[in-house]
């Protein structure tokens, strides 16, 4: 495969899920602001997925105003990092592969993008009830998804972008967690507010399972360990991992068989460091500080993919 093509299918995948994880978390966030008693502030999403950080002027008068953050994250032509704005480099990156996709999956992007780009959204976000403007374009993702999995082959794009969806859901569940016990720091008394970490598993879809799998509530350590280490759970740091390993081995062959041992390595220590780490020795070691090195090591494979399979893209 032209490592233009593998490039344009790993980037697709990655946007698309990048999109899914912003709305998802945008919607339980207007939830919980309209459900909070005192101020609510929406700083730890803008950090996460706008790229900004808390001394950034540019978003101070946003962190409080849920419609007008609303705007700047689903629509904003300004903001680089928008749904709008990724959806559009998705729809680009497909229409660069569009005679090695399914038609039913062009058009599927197709609908995502005028769906989005349609001046009804801004204003049904500014005027009218926000959850459902943000379920009509989750609703959006979940079609792409499901007609990704009945309609692609299984080749090598298919790896490609499933490798580019994992490691976007890795990257994206461990700066949520960085960020969510980062603010307990601040904040001590939301180490023991139930509320607080129920947003924080709808944000994942991960809210139904945890309840199935503690009968003793909601503890942080007990959120920890569901987002990071439970083979079970879709958005969970170690199941993102395993599939990245998983997806990447399809892609072995003799032409490039030294590159990939390289990355393959990578991949598995990586994979090591997650299943074999428990609550307790993360506690030990510090959160943060293993949260960093997994961010660093995800950031890592990235970068190797860039260079040994897409370099010449």
């Amino acid at each position: 495969m032209l490592s233009r093509v593998a490039a344009s299918f790993y980037w697709l995948s990655r946007y698309i899920e990048r999109s899914d994880g912003m709305l998802r978390m945008l919607k339980i966030n207007y939830a919980s602001s309209q459900d909070a008693v005192q101020e609510f502030t929406w700083e730890p999403v803008i950090r996460i997925y706008a790229g900004l950080d808390e001394e950034d002027e540019d978003h101070a008068p946003l962190d409080t105003d849920s419609r007008a953050v609303l705007k700047f994250m689903v629509t904003g032509k300004a903001n680089a990092n928008s749904v709008l704005n990724i959806i559009t480099l998705a729809r680009e990156n497909a229409r660069g592969v569009q005679e090695h996709i399914t038609k039913d999956l062009w058009q599927c992007l197709n609908e995502y993008y005028h769906t989005i780009k349609d001046p009804k959204i801004e204003k049904a976000l500014q005027r009218e009830d926000p959850i459902g403007v943000l379920d009509i374009l989750i609703k959006q993702v979940m079609l792409y998804y499901g007609t990704v999995e009945i309609t692609m082959e299984r080749g090598e794009g298919r790896s490609f972008m499933n490798i580019g969806k994992y490691l976007e859901r890795a990257i994206q569940s461990v700066d949520l967690l960085d960020t969510k016990f980062g603010s307990i720091d601040d904040n001590p008394d939301l180490l023991t507010d139930t509320t607080y970490w129920k947003h924080l598993l709808l944000s994942l879809g991960g809210y139904e399972l945890y309840l199935k799998t503690y009968r003793e509530g909601f503890e942080a350590e007990n959120v920890l360990e569901q987002v990071a280490l439970n083979n079970d759970f879709p958005r969970s740091v170690i199941y993102s991992v395993n599939n990245i390993q998983r997806y990447f081995e399809r892609l072995k062959n003799e032409s490039n068989i030294n590159d990939f041992r390289d990355l393959s390595f990578q991949i598995g220590r990586l994979q090591s460091r997650i299943k074999y780490s428990s609550v307790k020795s993360i506690r030990e070691e510090g959160l943060h500080t293993f949260l960093a090195q997994i961010r660093g090591e995800l950031y890592g494979i990235a970068n190797r993919l860039n260079e040994y399979y897409f370099a010449h893209s």
